[in-house]
């Protein structure tokens, strides 16, 4: 039996601080391996079988990096390691900067020395310890270009400071490289904070009490972790709802805008469903719990944005087969430019030393490593907050070039508040066919069926006819209809023609058939939603193909197309022809299908990308790779704006980081670059990657 670990991790800087741990972990057999730089959180799954969760525990303090609750909260925290060591910086930096302008001060070889000492002393303990780490299990990461260089100007400095040849010294480089870092890494994590400020909006949320009902009706606090689906909960004015439930008794405005991006308060009467964590604005309500906190919409949600960098876009993967051979790519064009410019264009030995420095503090792995993950969290928590969840950051990607989006008619395209238009009987006794049709309908999750439902509850309020035969084994058929027996053997079918009287002649929606026998036709209306035709005119607009991929009958489906302006429609679709029809169209373009009923998930599953409404079945929902909260239509073109927006916005990431190592490196090796400068441009440029993400939260699309 698998069993899935979470650990909290401090100290990783970057994403090459997360590929350091998954490889660590990979190697020890551990599977569905997830580090999270940006959270902090490490997951795997194990069979029991793997290695003890001490060893894993030890193995990630060995490669630098701290287990939260695991160890006491270290003391030197990189905020005190960048104050402390900017206290001995600054009068390095100071000094040298004054001696460039023909002051002298500080100029005693051995003052410096002291000044260097304890910040080398701090950086050889910041990044010699991931650096080791790093190259003990085989990887690196750019702290083992800040170790190498930082370490080769104090060295070397120390060397001259030995051999009295001040020319040969310069602690400020060393001091400087590391403070500069620290600044950048200080800066880089505050950044990073604010791309998943979307989980920590949605965690606040989380509720941590609820008043429960008692069968004795006494109403007692408890944990909400212990609520359980069936318990009855009261609700009041300025409560958050504790999990996803029914509405049993009562009335009141709730507040979902953090849950489905819907700003003004929606009311809620008996029957009406509510998301745990949101807020009841004005009203008391009594609900019947429907899951546990743990598998309410909002855990969901957390979980999805928390998981978005697990499935990596395309566009990613250069980028990390890039960075996995940058650091030993970079220490090579160190060493050459060391080596050439010492001993055979003849520059002299500090010089080139100083050069070769200046390659190792400039390059920057981490802002290629940061390009995608940060801008798929911010875009990913943009999505949560309009109602839009995204399975996987590759989602983003791929949604972003769907050119074919199918639409299901029938609770997608309409409003699925189904008007029982009219039943036609075929035989005498409409009061049994009646209350028939109604224990049948009562099995199905369709929305017309829920509609059937109401509809002959409300003629049958005496509870049927007693002369009605009970019926046995009722099951549902996926995108067929209804299907059960009665106690004499004789065979029940309500659904479509083919499915329950192909004997028949007609083009009625629905039949109900005994064996050979027609007892009823029936009739139902609805109306198209009125953001459909919004929604339609802007995908049209971007280049987008609507398609109407229906059960229903051809009539009524050309005539919502007809209403739509959509050119191309399939009616009377059973759910192997719709697999058929996905297929065809992902042969010419990538296609996404969006729908909210049983018979649509296998088409959900099989296309390029399956969008399903909040509102749907649970079936519908689990296939899908994007989910619309608020169960309308209206959030598809903000969903997919949002998703173009995230993915330029990971290429203009990729575009800065590429371009900036392309340049700086040659230009630091030709020897135009002093390493102060070279370490203060490569710790800012990870801060402009996560800055270009961060402008995504307001950016306007």
């Amino acid at each position: 039996m698998k069993n899935t670990v979470e650990l909290k991790v401090d100290g990783m800087d970057c994403a090459s601080c997360a590929a350091n741990i998954t490889t660590f972990l990979e190697r020890k057999g551990l599977k569905e391996v997830h580090v999270n730089f940006s959270t902090g959180e490490v997951r795997y799954t194990g069979n029991g079988d793997e290695i003890p969760l001490a060893d894993v525990k030890d193995g990630i303090k060995k490669l630098g990096y701290q287990v939260v609750g695991e160890d006491r909260e270290p003391f030197w925290t990189l905020s005190r390691k960048l104050v402390f060591c900017a206290v001995f910086t600054v009068p390095l930096l100071l000094a040298h900067l004054l001696m460039m302008s023909g002051l002298h001060f500080l100029g005693n070889p051995w003052a410096q020395f002291g000044l260097c000492l304890p910040v080398y002393a701090v950086g050889f303990w910041h990044f010699g310890k991931t650096s080791f780490g790093a190259l003990r299990n085989g990887t690196t990461h750019m702290d083992v270009l800040i170790f190498i260089g930082s370490t080769a100007a104090f060295v070397y400095s120390t060397i001259g400071l030995l051999l009295h040849e001040p020319d040969y010294i310069f602690f400020e480089t060393s001091a400087t490289i590391i403070t500069l870092v620290l600044l950048g890494n200080w800066f880089e994590k505050r950044a990073v904070k604010q791309t998943t400020s979307a989980i920590e909006d949605l965690t606040k949320l989380q509720v941590e009490w609820a008043r429960k009902i008692m069968p004795s009706g006494t109403v007692v606090t408890i944990e909400a972790s212990e609520v359980l689906p069936g318990d009855w909960l009261q609700v009041n004015e300025g409560d958050k709802i504790p999990v996803d439930g029914t509405v049993l008794t009562g009335a009141a405005d709730v507040d979902e805008s953090m849950l489905t991006g819907e700003s003004l308060p929606v009311s809620k009467t008996p029957n009406d469903t509510v998301l745990g964590g949101s807020l009841i604005a004005g009203g008391n309500l009594t609900i019947a719990a429907t899951a546990t906190t743990r598998e309410t919409t909002l855990s969901q949600m957390i979980e999805l944005v928390k998981s978005a960098q697990q499935k990596k876009p395309d566009i990613q993967r250069l980028a990390d087969r890039i960075s996995r051979v940058f650091v030993p790519v970079v220490l090579a064009i160190s060493a050459l430019t060391f080596v050439f410019s010492a001993f055979i264009f003849g520059v002299p030995l500090q010089k080139s030393m100083m050069n070769a420095i200046a390659v190792l503090v400039i390059s920057c792995p981490c802002a290629m490593g940061l390009a995608t993950p940060t801008a798929v969290m911010v875009g990913v928590g943009r999505l949560a907050k309009n109602g839009i969840l995204v399975k996987g950051a590759k989602t983003l990607e791929v949604f972003s070039g769907i050119k074919n989006f199918v639409f299901d008619k029938t609770g997608t395209l309409t409003t699925g508040d189904f008007k029982l238009k009219k039943i036609t009987y075929y035989v005498e006794n409409e009061q049994v066919v009646q209350s028939m049709l109604l224990k049948m309908e009562r099995h199905s999750s369709h929305p017309i069926a829920k509609s059937l439902v109401k509809a002959l509850s409300e003629n049958n309020q005496n509870g049927g006819s007693p002369n009605a035969p009970q019926l046995l084994k009722i099951k549902e058929l996926k995108g067929q209809g209804v299907m059960a027996e009665d106690a004499e053997g004789n065979t029940y079918r309500l659904g479509s023609r083919h499915f329950a009287a192909p004997f028949a002649t007609g083009d009625a929606p629905f039949y109900f058939s005994k064996n050979d026998t027609l007892l009823a036709t029936v009739e139902i209306e609805d109306d198209v939603k009125p953001e459909t035709v919004a929604v339609m005119d802007y995908l049209r607009s971007r280049g987008k193909v609507p398609v109407i991929l229906s059960g229903d009958r051809e009539a009524k489906t050309a005539s919502v197309a007809k209403q739509l302006h959509i050119e191309k429609y399939y009616a009377a679709q059973l759910p192997a022809q719709k697999l058929e029809v996905i297929d065809q169209l992902m042969a010419d373009a990538p296609t996404a299908m969006i729908g909210d009923g049983i018979n649509d998930a296998p088409a959900l599953a099989r296309s390029t990308i399956g969008v399903s409404l909040s509102n749907a079945s649970q079936v519908a929902v689990q296939s899908a790779q994007i989910i619309l909260l608020n169960g309308n239509l209206d959030r598809l073109p903000r969903a997919l704006a949002i998703s173009d927006a995230t993915l330029l916005t990971i290429k203009q990431n990729l575009f800065w980081a590429f371009a900036y190592n392309i340049v700086a490196i040659p230009i630091a090796a030709a020897g135009f670059l002093n390493p102060t400068w070279g370490a203060l441009f490569m710790a800012f440029s990870d801060v402009v990657v996560i800055g270009n993400s961060i402008r995504l939260k307001t950016r306007r699309v």
